[in-house]
């Protein structure tokens, strides 16, 4: 519900068409248009808002990235190293529960770091460079539709890979339960709120890459602007509680200013991680939640709003 209100508010500065859309495979090729590229959809029009009828388009997005063989591979490789954490937690002789915990919980918040950093960076570049988007773009779609379309295609992979990753991760710390006992009793529900907000935290940073991506020609920018933003974001919470102390007082003002209006035009991915709470089931705070997920979806809302515009005013050969 939340990436659905998120597309809706970033939709309503465009005037669309009604698209209905119907998969088929790859071999279909668009008629009607004059337009040779193959494509793995076929379109008939009729006029209306093009909200109902997103859903082939992120059908499409969806089996793009499910195709995607090193993505197999990675989900392969993370299956694997899920089952080395109980083997693995036995290291730490008093914190077992804890140390499998964190394990499985990083392994989650890296696992969709790469998704979103690939997925964001790729998803419009690689359509660019097949050509994809110089057929689809010639009917009456909108730029801020196909841009709409990709973002809730991103962001439903990445809750959908979330959830099962949540899964594997609760599978993983039960098992270490049973391996290791007696030991503490886990606070389950913790544990499944810091995994969603993870997955909101790595949807915000796949929508930069894709403002980045509607930006650039090329796949570097999106790639390592991303990185950079990641970073940074990781970062900004701790670098403004040392300037707002005794060091601050030291700098120079014009740089103290610098650095704090740098502070609350980054995201503030530290406000995301609640990995503490899950690992020792310390309580949550209500309007804690509440002001994380609404800080997410209006800075969500503002870059795919910033993508939509952006890339409806590139040139595209």
């Amino acid at each position: 519900m939340l990436i659905m209100w998120t597309a809706l508010l970033s939709q309503v500065a465009g005037h669309n068409y009604r698209v209905v859309l119907s998969v088929f495979e790859e071999r279909n090729i668009i008629q009607g248009t004059g337009c040779a590229a193959r494509i793995p959809f076929c379109v008939s029009l009729q006029e209306d808002a093009p909200m109902k009828h997103m859903g082939p388009l992120i059908s499409v997005t969806l089996k793009w990235t499910l195709r995607d063989r090193a993505l197999h591979g990675l989900f392969g490789a993370t299956l694997l190293l899920f089952a080395l954490i109980p083997i693995m937690s036995i290291f730490s002789m008093r914190q077992v529960q804890e140390l499998s915990i964190t394990l499985s919980l990083s392994m989650i918040s890296f696992i969709l770091l790469i998704l979103a950093v690939l997925l964001g960076s790729s998803s419009v570049w690689r359509d660019i460079e097949r050509r994809y988007t110089a057929s689809v773009l010639g009917l009456p779609i909108s730029r801020a539709t196909y841009i709409s379309a990709k973002f809730i295609g991103i962001a439903f992979f990445i809750i959908s890979c979330a959830a099962l990753l949540g899964l594997a991760a609760c599978l993983t710390i039960g098992i270490t339960r049973v391996l290791y006992p007696p030991l503490p009793p886990v606070n389950w529900l913790n544990i499944c709120i810091a995994v969603i907000v993870d997955s909101f935290k790595y949807i915000l940073l796949g929508a930069f890459s894709l403002l980045f991506s509607a930006l650039s020609t090329s796949f570097f920018l999106p790639f390592f602007g991303t990185i950079a933003v990641f970073l940074a974001g990781n970062a900004s919470q701790e670098v403004f509680e040392f300037i707002s102390g005794d060091f601050g007082k030291t700098m120079a003002r014009p740089i103290l200013l610098f650095l704090k209006m740098l502070y609350y035009l980054l995201p503030n991915f530290s406000a995301f991680n609640l990995k503490v709470q899950a690992i020792y089931g310390l309580p949550l705070s209500g309007p804690g939640l509440a002001y994380t997920i609404l800080y997410f979806v209006i800075y969500t809302s503002l870059l795919v709003i910033g993508a939509q515009w952006i890339f409806s005013r590139r040139e595209l050969s």
